[in-house]
Protein backbone atom coordinates (compact mmCIF):
# COMPACT_ATOMS: atom_id res chain seq x y z
CA UNK A 1 0.00 0.00 0.00
CA UNK A 2 1.75 3.63 -0.77
CA UNK A 3 1.07 6.24 1.49
CA UNK A 4 0.69 10.27 1.30
CA UNK A 5 3.20 9.88 4.46
CA UNK A 6 4.65 7.45 6.27
CA UNK A 7 6.21 7.74 9.82
CA UNK A 8 8.22 5.35 12.50
CA UNK A 9 8.27 6.34 15.91
CA UNK A 10 10.95 3.90 17.42
CA UNK A 11 10.04 2.94 20.63
CA UNK A 12 7.80 0.49 23.07
CA UNK A 13 4.46 1.47 22.22
CA UNK A 14 2.34 3.11 25.08
CA UNK A 15 -1.75 3.03 25.34
CA UNK A 16 -3.56 6.01 26.40
CA UNK A 17 -4.44 6.00 30.42
CA UNK A 18 -7.66 6.46 31.75
CA UNK A 19 -8.83 10.18 32.43
CA UNK A 20 -8.81 11.20 35.58
CA UNK A 21 -10.94 12.99 38.21
CA UNK A 22 -10.99 15.63 41.04
CA UNK A 23 -13.60 17.47 43.02
CA UNK A 24 -12.66 21.13 43.56
CA UNK A 25 -16.06 22.66 45.76
CA UNK A 26 -19.05 21.18 44.38
CA UNK A 27 -17.04 20.36 40.70
CA UNK A 28 -15.95 17.68 39.27
CA UNK A 29 -12.83 17.96 36.75
CA UNK A 30 -11.58 15.43 34.76
CA UNK A 31 -7.85 15.36 33.43
CA UNK A 32 -5.57 13.66 31.55
CA UNK A 33 -3.62 10.90 33.22
CA UNK A 34 -0.13 12.76 33.76
CA UNK A 35 1.88 10.10 32.08
CA UNK A 36 -0.42 9.66 28.92
CA UNK A 37 0.26 13.59 28.42
CA UNK A 38 3.34 13.50 29.27
CA UNK A 39 3.52 10.49 26.05
CA UNK A 40 1.41 12.66 23.93
CA UNK A 41 3.68 15.65 24.28
CA UNK A 42 6.47 13.41 23.58
CA UNK A 43 5.29 12.23 20.48
CA UNK A 44 4.05 15.35 19.07
CA UNK A 45 7.26 16.37 19.16
CA UNK A 46 8.53 13.91 17.15
CA UNK A 47 5.28 13.60 14.78
CA UNK A 48 5.65 17.53 14.25
CA UNK A 49 9.00 16.91 12.40
CA UNK A 50 7.23 15.35 9.60
CA UNK A 51 4.10 16.98 9.79
CA UNK A 52 2.42 18.86 6.68
CA UNK A 53 2.94 22.79 6.54
CA UNK A 54 -0.69 22.63 7.54
CA UNK A 55 -2.96 20.65 8.94
CA UNK A 56 -5.07 17.93 7.01
CA UNK A 57 -8.71 18.38 6.53
CA UNK A 58 -9.83 15.97 3.54
CA UNK A 59 -10.75 12.29 4.47
CA UNK A 60 -8.24 9.96 5.28
CA UNK A 61 -7.49 6.20 5.63
CA UNK A 62 -4.96 5.44 8.94
CA UNK A 63 -2.80 2.28 8.99
CA UNK A 64 -1.73 1.99 12.63
CA UNK A 65 1.28 -0.81 13.40
CA UNK A 66 2.03 -1.18 17.62
CA UNK A 67 5.17 -3.51 17.49
CA UNK A 68 6.03 -4.69 20.78
CA UNK A 69 9.08 -6.44 21.30
CA UNK A 70 8.97 -10.52 22.28
CA UNK A 71 8.74 -11.80 25.75
CA UNK A 72 12.00 -13.81 27.25
CA UNK A 73 9.18 -16.74 26.94
CA UNK A 74 9.46 -16.58 23.68
CA UNK A 75 13.00 -17.45 22.71
CA UNK A 76 14.68 -20.64 22.66
CA UNK A 77 17.49 -21.56 25.55
CA UNK A 78 20.83 -23.24 26.12
CA UNK A 79 22.58 -23.79 22.29
CA UNK A 80 19.57 -22.01 20.53
CA UNK A 81 19.34 -18.96 23.18
CA UNK A 82 18.59 -15.70 21.27
CA UNK A 83 16.60 -17.87 18.86
CA UNK A 84 13.00 -17.11 18.57
CA UNK A 85 10.64 -20.66 19.44
CA UNK A 86 9.00 -21.52 16.38
CA UNK A 87 5.72 -21.53 18.63
CA UNK A 88 6.58 -17.56 19.35
CA UNK A 89 3.37 -15.41 18.67
CA UNK A 90 3.05 -13.31 15.39
CA UNK A 91 0.24 -11.31 17.57
CA UNK A 92 0.12 -9.61 20.76
CA UNK A 93 -3.34 -10.31 22.49
CA UNK A 94 -2.68 -9.04 25.93
CA UNK A 95 -2.84 -5.46 27.36
CA UNK A 96 -2.53 -2.40 26.29
CA UNK A 97 -5.91 -2.70 24.39
CA UNK A 98 -5.90 -1.49 20.82
CA UNK A 99 -8.46 1.18 21.13
CA UNK A 100 -6.60 2.64 23.91
CA UNK A 101 -2.81 2.68 21.64
CA UNK A 102 -4.58 4.13 18.47
CA UNK A 103 -6.22 7.20 20.67
CA UNK A 104 -2.59 8.34 22.44
CA UNK A 105 -1.54 8.58 18.59
CA UNK A 106 -4.32 9.99 16.93
CA UNK A 107 -4.54 12.54 20.22
CA UNK A 108 -0.96 13.42 20.10
CA UNK A 109 -1.64 13.61 15.88
CA UNK A 110 -4.69 16.10 16.48
CA UNK A 111 -3.57 19.93 15.62
CA UNK A 112 -0.30 18.83 13.94
CA UNK A 113 -1.09 16.41 11.27
CA UNK A 114 -4.82 17.14 10.70
CA UNK A 115 -7.05 19.89 12.01
CA UNK A 116 -9.61 16.93 14.21
CA UNK A 117 -8.97 13.36 14.11
CA UNK A 118 -13.17 13.04 12.89
CA UNK A 119 -11.43 13.42 9.59
CA UNK A 120 -10.08 9.92 9.57
CA UNK A 121 -13.03 7.89 7.47
CA UNK A 122 -10.94 4.50 7.28
CA UNK A 123 -8.38 2.86 9.53
CA UNK A 124 -6.54 -0.52 9.89
CA UNK A 125 -4.77 -1.59 13.72
CA UNK A 126 -2.52 -4.05 14.47
CA UNK A 127 -0.48 -4.99 17.58
CA UNK A 128 2.03 -7.41 16.76
CA UNK A 129 5.75 -8.70 18.19
CA UNK A 130 8.89 -7.98 16.80
CA UNK A 131 12.65 -7.65 17.07
CA UNK A 132 11.92 -4.18 17.04
CA UNK A 133 9.52 -2.43 19.17
CA UNK A 134 7.85 1.09 17.11
CA UNK A 135 4.90 2.56 15.70
CA UNK A 136 4.31 2.74 12.18
CA UNK A 137 2.03 5.02 10.88
CA UNK A 138 0.83 5.95 7.42
CA UNK A 139 -1.38 7.96 6.41
CA UNK A 140 -3.77 8.34 2.80
CA UNK A 141 -5.60 11.11 1.55
CA UNK A 142 -9.00 9.38 0.20
CA UNK A 143 -10.43 11.24 -2.77
CA UNK A 144 -13.70 12.72 -2.72
CA UNK A 145 -16.09 10.21 -4.77
CA UNK A 146 -18.76 12.84 -4.92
Amino acid sequence: MSFDYKLVILGHPKAQGRPRGTTIGRHVQIYDDPKSAAKKRELAVIIQEQAPKKPLTCPLLVVLHFYFPYLKGHYRTGKYAGELKPSAPKYHIVAPDLDNLAKLVLDAMTGIFWRDDSIICDMEIRKIYSESPRIEIGITKIEDEN
